[in-house]
């Protein structure tokens, strides 16, 4: 039976804005199966996304055959390792165009800006700028760490529900890296609800002793990021947070809006 012509010229498609509909299908079959934990079915895509099973199908075959999906031995399909090379490529690349933003908030502040994005259940550092002050911090650009014990993992999880930041917990554990840390769900969650509270997270010692750090979602973000300003407690006071905070929001603001113009 001849195939039918929808069939046949459905990867030419034009979507209504002017791109290739089967590239926008299968960009946000990518984007569900990540915010689905990046493992799924074809039924649940078939569901989230209202395509129907064949169109899917199609997608996820040709998504498998250039690696950027995989099948698993029970049927479902799972984000592929070809994803990751896009991704720290990508991330770089966000650290590099951040920078500037950095450098005037160490230039307002006097302290170490920093960024970073939530991979998976982790925290990745994908830009530094460095304060003036000599001073030794934990942070690095590419290190990666339990989100529960930093300002900038805080700052991300906030916006994230309650249920999935417990499960998110039992997968990583919450192991002290002072004894400051945070060690039980109950108490970061209190602490998650204060950052919506107050606008900003806060590491008090609770990564490293003797440093305090600040930090506060970039809205809008495509992928969830956060930056954040670390200092020696002695200079990061309750006085100095006041200050602070408001010159981390106002460039966390123009960094989101320079995102949105860029199309990144």
């Amino acid at each position: 039976m001849p195939t039918s012509s929808a069939s046949t010229t459905d990867s030419a498609k034009s979507s209504a804005g002017g791109g290739v509909q089967s590239l926008e299908r299968a960009f946000d079959l990518l984007e569900r199966m990540a915010d689905a934990g990046g493992e799924v079915g074809l039924s649940e895509l078939s569901a989230t996304s209202g395509l129907p099973l064949p169109t899917i199908h199609r997608l996820m075959r040709t998504l498998v055959a250039c690696g950027y999906v995989r099948q698993q031995p029970n049927r479902r399909y799972a984000l592929g390792p070809r994803l990751i090379r896009l991704g720290e490529s990508a991330s770089r690349l966000l650290g590099t165009w951040a920078r500037p933003y950095l450098a005037r908030l160490v230039d307002e502040t006097g302290e170490t800006a920093n960024m970073a994005l939530l991979d998976g259940d982790e925290i990745v550092y994908v830009a530094q700028v460095p304060s003036k002050h000599s001073m030794r911090m934990f942070t690095e650009v590419g290190r990666r760490v339990l989100p529960h014990s930093t300002g900038v993992g805080k700052a991300l999880l906030a916006g994230v529900p309650d249920d999935e930041v417990r499960a998110l917990l039992s997968r990583t554990g919450m192991p002290a890296a002072t004894e400051k840390t945070i060690t039980t769900p109950d108490g970061f969650l209190a602490a998650l609800e204060e950052v919506r509270r107050q606008g900003y997270a806060v590491d008090d010692n609770e990564q490293e002793i003797g440093v305090r750090c600040l930090a506060v979602p970039v809205p809008d973000s495509p992928t969830a990021a956060a930056i954040s300003i670390s200092g020696p407690a002695g200079r990061v006071t309750e006085a100095a947070t006041e200050k602070i905070v408001p010159v981390l929001q106002g460039i966390a603001v123009e960094l989101s809006e320079a995102l949105a113009s860029s199309g990144a």
